[in-house]
């Protein structure tokens, strides 16, 4: 059997060392001699890429290279199996130097193919950075696309720029030209607009002068005004003390006050028809001011007539006895005339519109529009000032608002869970506390905070709304918790704290609780010096358990008597049981 199998064994390996690793090895061959070609090719595609117009082909070259790739490795793999087969089948066989040869070149071969996967994985990762390279290439031209597109529009603004400035240099010189016209047109107004001015800050100073005194006047009118309403209360109390004579006095001096009083307006109806007058004078000095500059601006165009048609005689004398150039000067004289009187009756038009715009401006809607807007601008900058200010000061208030809220609301919750543990005897709520949602809305431009506040019951991890989910022993002993839990917090400066009915639809347990609860706030708050409780109720079994602690000594009965009147008796609170029975 050995024999056989030794037979078999030799067969095996002259049927691989004649066949298969011949074939094998002229497969790492013609790898190896494609693998040199996909080398070339690959350098051929390194110096393709730097050519931009040719890089999708050599990208599209590159993926069917890769795939090639991938079916030769894919045939490695396959023949990798079948030595690894082979190498199975020879297992616990004693080999000679043949065998390990053949191991040898085996794991040459394995080596190899390591080597060609290691640079074929090197030869991906270039593939790779390549296509890369060439997405960044790609957005580079795009972006200096969207840059020279950007140039080119700068430069049409650029264009357009110049061309405006041509315009505006040319509009400023022609300002310039009527700046320097404007103000050699002013210049003999200057002492006229000077004289004008002292004229009307005299007027404006015996307007504020009269107005002065007017306000003066008016005060002492105030004042007389309020001595008359203290009269008018004595007058009162001395009536109802039955002193006529002294009414009869008074009553005469009221009258030499109200005497006065129509004085005093007679007075202020004369200071304000000055205070028209005046403000009519300023009105007519400022028309007159105006008639004269448009005075002043036609004597200047008379003039500036005169100096023309003395240009023209002289240049009729130089021109002689030409009648041709006599033609064309009686056309164009014609034609001056004919603008001449053109520009009269625009100047008329406009003379009419200078007098409409004139009684415009007399009216109380543009009178004063100066001061007016100077007024309204300090104003406005002042209300401006004020309004960063407010800002800075609402932010600062209501961040310590909220810091504020939050931790009553933590003092509060920490409160109404110590008060409902030990007062409350169900089990099937732990504790209860109040939520606050906070909701911010911008109504006409100003954000508003409103906080929603929620009652809650606690169960373990879970969190339910008491509203419409527990009973109605359960919402009054939550709201008088609350309440004893706001007064706790807030109402430290003020002591009195009154309850009206708290045993309502309460078991005998919970009011048992509830009086335990309430004598442990009076022993916390004994100390304070204006502490007080207040309980209204018609139970009287919560009133003995109320008087079994100390701190209670005294309870105020209300009854009627047989004139069915309410009496008030205060009574001991160790005498309760004896109402009782």
């Amino acid at each position: 059997f050995l024999v056989v199998v030794s037979c078999v064994c030799r067969q095996t390996l002259a049927e691989l060392q004649e066949k298969e690793l011949p074939e094998l090895r002229n497969k790492l061959q013609s790898v190896n001699r494609e693998i040199e070609k996909l080398k070339g090719d690959i350098e051929e595609q390194e110096t393709m890429l730097s050519m931009l117009m040719s890089e999708e082909d050599t990208a599209k070259a590159c993926l069917q290279d890769i795939s090639l790739m991938d079916r030769y490795q894919m045939d490695l793999k396959d023949v990798e199996r079948k030595i690894a087969q082979h190498a199975a089948k020879l297992q616990g066989v004693d080999l000679n130097r043949t065998m390990q040869h053949v191991s040898q070149e085996k794991q040459e071969t394995q080596h190899r193919l390591d080597t060609t996967c290691s640079k074929m994985e090197l030869k991906r990762k270039l593939i790779q950075d390549q296509q890369e390279q060439i997405q960044t290439l790609k957005s580079n031209v795009n972006e200096i696309r969207a840059e020279k597109l950007q140039i080119s529009s700068n430069m049409q603004k650029q264009q357009q720029l110049e061309e405006q400035c041509v315009e505006l240099t040319t509009e400023i010189q022609a300002l310039h030209r009527e700046i320097r016209e404007a103000k050699e047109q002013v210049s003999p107004l200057a002492a006229t607009l000077e004289k004008l001015q002292q004229e009307k800050q005299e007027l404006i100073e015996r307007r504020r002068q009269k107005q002065d005194e007017g306000q003066e006047k008016i005060n002492a009118i105030k004042d007389r005004i309020k001595n008359l309403a203290n009269l008018e209360r004595e007058i009162n109390r001395y009536i109802e003390e039955g002193k006529d004579e002294y009414k009869e006095q008074k009553e005469a001096e009221l009258q030499e006050t109200n005497a006065q009083l129509l004085e005093a307006e007679k007075q202020r109806e004369k200071i304000n028809k000055d205070m028209g007058n005046i403000r009519q004078d300023i009105d007519t000095q400022k028309v007159q001011e105006r008639w004269l500059q448009d005075n002043l601006t036609l004597r200047k165009r008379v003039e500036e007539l005169k100096e023309v048609s003395k240009k023209r005689e002289v240049l009729l004398k130089e021109m002689g006895n030409m009648k041709v150039m006599e033609l064309q000067l009686e056309r164009k004289v014609e034609d001056m005339k004919k603008n001449r009187s053109l520009a009269l009756g625009r100047q008329k038009g406009f003379e009419e519109e200078i007098l409409r715009f004139r009684k415009e401006l007399r009216e109380d809607q543009y009178r004063q529009a100066e001061e007016r807007f100077r007024d309204k601008m300090i104003v406005m900058r002042t209300t401006e000032l004020a309004n960063k200010d407010l800002d800075i000061y609402y932010k600062a208030l209501d961040q310590t608002i909220m810091k504020f809220h939050s931790m009553k609301m933590e003092e509060i919750n920490k409160i109404i869970r110590d008060l409902w543990r030990s007062t409350y005897r169900g089990q099937d709520i732990e504790y209860v506390e109040i939520r606050s949602d906070v909701d911010e809305n911008a109504s006409a431009g100003v954000r508003r905070r409103t906080y929603n506040y929620r009652v809650v019951m606690i169960k373990g991890d879970t969190a339910l709304d008491m509203r419409g989910r527990c009973s109605a022993g359960q919402k009054v002993l939550a709201s008088l918790i609350i309440r004893l839990a706001l007064a706790e917090t807030f109402c430290l400066n003020c002591g009195i704290l009154a309850l009206d009915e708290p045993t309502t639809n309460l078991d005998r347990e919970n009011i048992e609780s509830l009086a335990h609860a309430l004598v442990e706030i009076i022993k916390s708050r004994s100390r304070q010096r204006n502490f007080q409780l207040l309980i209204i109720t018609h139970d009287e079994d919560f009133v003995e358990l109320l008087g079994r602690s100390n701190y209670v000594e005294h309870f105020y009965r209300i009854k009627k008597n047989q004139d069915q009147c309410s009496e008030i008796t205060k009574c001991n609170i160790t005498s309760l049981n004896t109402y009782l029975h």
